[in-house]
C-alpha cells in the first residue's frame, strides 16, 4: 500500500492492526487453496479412471499440475497436496483454525506432520483433542506446538510411532546443499545410533590430532577427516570431474565475469582460477587440468551442439544438456539432472538433438509422460533465443522455462555479431579445450585424456551456422533498408 505526500500517514496501531488482518487473509487463502486443490484432485483422479487408467496410477500428475499453478517445485507440490488432503478429510479442527487465521500454513504443516504416523481415525482423534479452532496455540511457538502433537499422537497409538521409527531408517540418504562463498553443506540423515558414531570417530580424530599440534581448528580437524576417510584422497578430488563453465576472457584474461559450477552454481572468477591453478590442495597432488571448448551463438550466447541420429542421447550430448540447463527443466524445478530425455517424444518423431532435449529429474521426467501432459521446444523471438521450454498440463495451461544464461552472455546482449573466438587445446594442459565464448573447464584425476565429445559441434558444422547466421542478418538489413527507402519515398 502507498501513501500520497497529500494523505496523512497511519499512525502505528493502524499499521500493526492492517499487518494483522492481512496475515489472517493469508491463512484463510491457504485454507481456500487446501480445499480446491482436493476438489482438483478428486476431479482428476475421476476423469482419469473414466479414461481408462488403472487404480494404482490414479493422481499421477495432480501434484505437479499443482506446484506449477502456485509457483513451486513438484516435490513440494505433493507435499501441498498432501498436506490439504489430511487437512480436509481428516483434520478439520486444524483448517478451522487456519480458515480462521488462529494458525498460519506452516503450524498447520506442523500438526499434519507430527500425526503422519497415525491412522485416519488417530489423526482426527488427535485433532479433536488439540481443537486448535478454540485457541489450544495461542501464544504457544513452534515447539510447543509440536511437542503437543507430538505428545498426543504417541499416547494415541504407540506401536504405530515405533514402526514409524523402524521405518525412518530406510529413508536415510545424504544430501548437497549450496552454502555462501563457494562453500557447500554435505548433510547425512542417519540412524542415531550411526550418526552418533559417525561423529565420535571423527572427534576422536581431531583431539587425537590437536593434542599432536595440528595447528588446525577442531572443525577443520573434522571436516577434512570426513572428507578424507569418504573419497579416499586428500583434498577430496579422486577420478571424478569437476565442470567449471566460464568465459575465456575469466580463464585467460583475469575478467571478473563469474563462473558457474554445475550442480552448485555461480562461483567467484578469481576462486574458479585458483582452483584450475591449484587443483588438488595439496602438495603431492598431481591433478590433470583439461579444457573443452563450448560454442556458443552471437547475442545471448546460446550452446549451441551437433545432432544425433541415435535414439538415446550419447554422453556428449548428455554433458552438454546439463551444462547447458544445469538444473531440472521443469518450471519451478531445480532439482538435480538424472534424465536427458527428448521434448517432443522419439515415438511422436522427435529429434535427437540439442534442440529438443532436457535436463529433468526423475520424478518430472515421469510426470511428462502421464496422460494429458505434452512439451515443446519454443523458438524464441530473437535469433539465437536460450532454449525455451513450453509445458501443458492436462487443464491446457501452459507454462515457460528459459535455459539460464551462461557466464558472460548477458554482456553479450543486443550485440548484432559476437566472435565465437575460442582458446586452442594446450598440450600441456590435457587433451581437447572447451574455452569460448562460454567455457567448460573439468579438473580431475584420471591419467588419460578425455575422449573426443560427439557434443561438441565440428569445424565443418560451425562454418555452416557461422554462414546461416550471416545470411540471415543480411537478409535482415536488406528489408530494413527497403523499409526506410520506402518511408522516405512517401514522405
Amino acid at each position: 500500500m502507498a501513501f500520497g505526500s497529500d494523505l496523512p500517514v497511519p499512525d502505528a496501531a493502524w499499521l500493526i492492526a492492517e499487518i494483522r488482518a492481512l496475515e489472517d487473509q493469508k491463512s484463510a487463502l491457504a485454507a481456500r487453496q487446501a480445499r480446491l486443490s482436493v476438489a482438483f484432485d478428486l476431479l482428476q483422479r475421476r476423469e482419469q479412471s473414466d479414461a481408462g487408467m488403472p487404480a494404482a496410477e490414479l493422481g499421477a500428475g495432480v501434484g505437479a499440475q499443482i506446484a506449477l499453478a502456485r509457483r513451486e517445485s513438484p516435490a513440494k507440490g505433493s507435499r501441498l497436496l498432501g498436506l490439504a488432503k489430511a487437512l480436509v478429510t481428516e483434520m478439520p479442527h486444524t483448517l478451522a483454525a487456519l480458515e480462521a487465521g488462529q494458525l498460519n500454513e506452516w503450524r498447520a504443516t506442523l500438526l499434519v506432520r507430527e500425526t503422519a504416523c497415525l491412522c485416519a481415525e488417530g489423526r482426527c482423534a488427535v485433532d479433536e483433542e488439540l481443537a486448535p479452532d478454540t485457541g489450544t496455540f495461542d501464544g504457544a511457538g513452534d515447539r510447543a506446538l509440536v511437542a503437543a502433537a507430538r505428545t498426543a499422537a504417541y499416547r494415541r497409538d504407540p506401536r504405530s510411532v515405533t514402526g514409524r521409527a523402524s521405518h525412518a531408517a530406510a529413508e536415510r540418504h545424504v544430501s548437497l546443499r549450496p552454502a555462501p562463498d563457494t562453500m557447500c553443506y554435505l548433510t547425512a540423515l542417519l540412524p542415531v545410533t550411526e550418526g552418533v558414531a559417525v561423529h565420535a570417530a571423527l572427534s576422536r580424530n581431531a583431539d587425537s590430532l590437536r593434542a599432536g599440534g595440528d595447528p588446525r581448528t577442531r572443525g577443520q580437524l573434522m571436516a577434512d577427516a570426513l572428507v578424507e576417510r569418504t573419497t579416499g584422497t586428500p583434498g577430496g578430488i579422486s577420478g571424478i570431474e569437476i565442470q567449471l563453465v566460464m568465459t575465456d576472457r575469466t580463464l585467460f584474461q583475469a575478467d571478473s565475469e563469474p563462473a558457474r559450477l554445475p550442480g552448485y552454481g555461480i562461483v567467484p572468477a578469481g576462486w574458479a582460477r585458483e582452483v584450475l591453478a591449484n587443483p588438488g590442495n595439496g602438495e603431492n597432488t598431481a591433478m590433470n587440468v583439461w579444457l573443452r571448448r563450448l560454442f556458443t551463438a552471437p547475442g545471448p550466447g546460446e550452446l549451441t551442439a551437433v545432432e544425433s541420429k541415435a535414439r538415446l542421447f550419447p554422453p556428449g550430448l548428455r554433458r552438454f544438456l546439463t551444462i547447458r540447463d544445469q538444473t531440472c527443466r521443469t518450471p519451478y524445478c531445480d532439482a538435480p539432472i538424472r534424465h536427458a530425455d527428448h521434448i517432443i517424444p522419439w515415438h511422436h518423431n522427435g529429434t535427437t538433438r540439442h534442440s529438443n532435449g532436457a535436463g529433468l529429474c526423475e520424478a518430472c521426467n515421469h510426470t511428462k509422460e502421464t496422460p494429458g501432459w505434452s512439451s515443446r521446444p519454443r523458438p524464441g523471438p530473437l535469433p539465437g533465443q536460450r532454449h525455451i521450454l513450453e509445458v501443458t498440463t492436462p487443464t491446457g495451461h501452459t507454462y515457460h522455462s528459459t535455459a539460464p544464461p551462461l557466464p558472460g552472455a548477458s554482456a553479450r546482449e543486443g550485440v548484432e555479431a559476437s566472435a565465437e573466438a575460442s582458446a586452442e587445446a594446450s598440450a600441456e594442459a590435457g587433451a581437447g579445450t572447451n574455452a569460448g565464448a562460454g567455457a567448460g573447464v573439468s579438473a580431475g584425476t584420471s591419467a588419460d585424456p578425455p575422449q573426443p565429445d560427439p557434443a561438441v559441434a565440428t569445424n565443418r558444422d560451425h562454418r555452416y551456422h557461422r554462414r546461416e547466421r550471416r545470411e540471415r542478418r543480411e537478409r535482415a538489413r536488406t528489408l530494413l533498408r527497403a523499409r526506410a527507402k520506402s518511408r522516405q519515398g512517401a514522405q
